[in-house]
């Protein structure tokens, strides 16, 4: 697991908690703002998953 992928999980729990707060609390922008976090902790978690299988291919044996 690479720091991508760590910072991407994190963010998409960051984003999960906020999201909730604000349906909880009736506040759109908080649930928006969780929203849009989540969604760019995935593509975090993405890049960071396409570094390590690139990683892995060109691994030398």
């Amino acid at each position: 697991m690479n720091k991508d992928q760590v910072k991407g999980t994190l963010e998409k729990a960051k984003g999960s908690v906020k999201e909730t707060v604000g349906k909880a609390v009736g506040n759109e922008r908080l649930q928006a703002e969780g929203s849009a976090d989540k969604v760019a902790g995935a593509v975090q978690k993405k890049v960071g998953d396409v570094k390590d299988a690139v990683k892995t291919v060109t691994k030398k044996p």
